[in-house]
C-alpha cells in the first residue's frame, strides 16, 4: 500500500488564491483587444490553471511516477486532437475552391 501525503491547508488556500488571481487576469484580458494573441493568452492562462488543479487538488504532485506519465499522455493526446482538428479546419478553403456547388 502506498504512503499517503498530508497536504497542509495553507497550500490549498494558496492554490485557491492563485486560481482566483488567474481568473481575475482572464477577465481583465478579455476586455483588452490583443488581436490574434488573445487566444494564445487565454489558452496559456487556462493551461496554468488546469495544471494547478491537477497537481494540487487531484494530488498528482504527490502520486507515484506512473501518475505524471498518465497525465502527460492525456495532455499529449488532447494536443494531438487539437492539431488534427486545426489542420482539417485550416485546409477547408484549399479543397473545392472551383466546385460549383460550394458558395
Amino acid at each position: 500500500m502506498s504512503e499517503h501525503h498530508i497536504v497542509p491547508v495553507k497550500t490549498y488556500f494558496s492554490v485557491f488564491a492563485a486560481l482566483m488571481v488567474f481568473t481575475a487576469i482572464t477577465v481583465a484580458v478579455a476586455f483588452v483587444d490583443l488581436g490574434p494573441a488573445n487566444n494564445v493568452v487565454m489558452l496559456s492562462i487556462a493551461v496554468v490553471k488546469a495544471t494547478l488543479v491537477v497537481m494540487f487538488f487531484m494530488h498528482a504532485r504527490y502520486g507515484t511516477r506512473l501518475l505524471p506519465l498518465v497525465a502527460a499522455s492525456g495532455f499529449f493526446f488532447v494536443l494531438l486532437m487539437f492539431v488534427i482538428t486545426m489542420s482539417a479546419y485550416m485546409s477547408r478553403g484549399w479543397l473545392g475552391a472551383g466546385m460549383p456547388w460550394r458558395p
